[in-house]
């Protein structure tokens, strides 16, 4: 989906709602004309019934006087099985028209269901929206003013106003790959497009980043890896202070909401508090935790958590593991020997390895990025601190660069804010206000 496509859907967004609830109150109008008219036409059967119960009435007794007092007798009988069958045929036509005035409620309630169902998952894509809106303010914020001033000395299209324009785009973070290549097609992009004023060229550059990092992701999954069958087992790696701990517990929550039967493995035994943190994290969630001693063996930690996880059927077990970058070598040596023995027990896990960088350190998430990369097996990204950050273009440098995708994305310090990263909001969401869409 192109950048216009993005914004214009967000605009009709409204008024399709707004439509739809228009739609969805004349068709509960219709409805209870509809009632109503069978409500009268209800009450002109029984009229006319009645009407003709008593014709019959007349003319059975107008019989009865020209006959014997026999016949007379035995036609009088008659007449009062008629007149019952009267009686009883006003009754039960009565009945009908009680319950047709009852109606209304009966045939209202599937539609009040309906519209409550359809507003609940109206409401979750807002929040969705809104949370992506809220979450990117300050790196938009950021990118906006560094755009303004970028353009703020606009005069025409040269040398010089592609070399300030690569200097724009490092200092959005979106890394050095990605400002040369977007430098270079906007050379012909914005001559193709003949953008002449400030707005056009804000416009084209912007829908240029956006079609390469489409580009740069094409085939990448964004979702979750699950197991067939068994517990899904996802490690979590990444530099001390990332969030890694923390979006445990975020997830953790998300899932438990869900349904899912949840286990967690402490197995960053040498980092002070580390274990005590998730710990606390477990009780607030309402999920189980493996341990293991201050400073032992994070392997051990790992085994015991795995076979507890099999042996009791749980549906996901989340790893936290160390993120020691001075010692590197012994670090990566960690993540290894983990790493087998979960395939030993679990011939398929981890089937996630996700790699949690916090957004506001920039260019260095992104060394981070390629370090990890390197050793472990990367499947995917948790971008953490969005909302604290004037740098969202890191996401593109991830996605041009590394080929990763951005799985999970903090967008606040609240346990829902951790939100599945969807491609089309980010995009809105960093570059509101700033494309003028026809």
């Amino acid at each position: 989906m192109g950048l216009f496509d993005i914004f214009r859907r967000h605009r009709k967004a409204p008024e399709e709602s707004s439509q739809t609830s228009s739609e969805s109150t004349s068709n509960s109008t219709s409805l209870m004309n509809s009632v109503s008219e069978a409500g009268s036409a209800s009450q002109t059967s029984t009229t006319e019934s009645t009407s003709h119960s008593t014709m019959m009435s007349e003319a059975v007794t107008s019989t009865a006087s020209e006959e014997t007092s026999q016949s007379l007798s035995t036609s009088v009988s008659t007449s009062a099985s008629v007149a019952a069958s009267v009686e009883e045929s006003v009754s039960s036509t009565s009945q009908v028209e009680s319950s047709l005035s009852t109606s209304p409620d009966d045939h209202e309630a599937p539609v009040e269901e309906t519209t409550t169902t359809a507003n609940e998952e109206e409401n979750s894509t807002d929040e969705s929206e809104n949370k992506y809106d809220r979450g990117l303010e300050k790196s938009r914020t950021g990118f906006g003013a560094r755009l303004n001033r970028f353009l703020a000395n606009f005069r025409h299209v040269d040398e010089d106003f592609f070399d300030d324009l690569e200097d724009m785009l490092i200092e959005s973070d979106v890394g050095f790959d990605m400002a040369m290549k977007l430098s270079d097609e906007l050379r012909e992009e914005v001559k193709l497009q003949n953008a002449k004023s400030k707005q056009e060229v804000s416009n084209v550059i912007i829908e240029k980043m956006v079609d390469l990092y489409e580009q740069a992701g094409e085939g990448e999954n964004p979702n979750l890896n699950f197991a067939k069958e068994g517990p899904t087992v996802i490690m979590f790696v990444g530099v001390n202070g990332a969030g890694k701990t923390t979006t445990i517990g975020k997830m953790a929550a998300l899932f438990k909401h869900q349904g899912k039967k949840v286990l967690l493995a402490a197995a960053d035994t040498f980092r002070a508090g580390a274990t005590e943190q998730l710990d606390v994290w477990a009780k607030r969630d309402g999920v189980d935790i493996v341990t293991g001693p201050e400073n032992g063996d994070p392997a051990a930690v790992v085994f015991d958590a795995v076979q507890k996880a099999k042996n009791q059927h749980y549906d996901i077990l989340f790893v936290d593991t160390a993120g020691r970058l001075q010692n590197k070598v012994n670090l990566m040596k960690e993540l290894a020997k983990m790493k087998r023995i979960l395939t030993r027990e679990i011939p398929d896990a981890p089937h996630e390895v996700l790699l949690v960088l916090d957004a506001t350190t920039g260019q260095n998430a992104l060394n981070q990025a390629k370090m990890f990369k390197e050793s472990t097996d990367v499947t995917g990204i948790v971008l953490t601190k969005l909302d604290g950050t004037a740098r969202g273009g890191i996401v593109l440098a991830i996605r041009n660069e590394l080929h990763l995708p951005v799985k999970y994305v903090g967008l606040g310090e609240k346990v829902t804010d951790l939100q599945k990263f969807n491609a089309s909001e980010f995009v809105y969401g960093l570059f509101h206000g700033l494309v003028d869409v026809d």
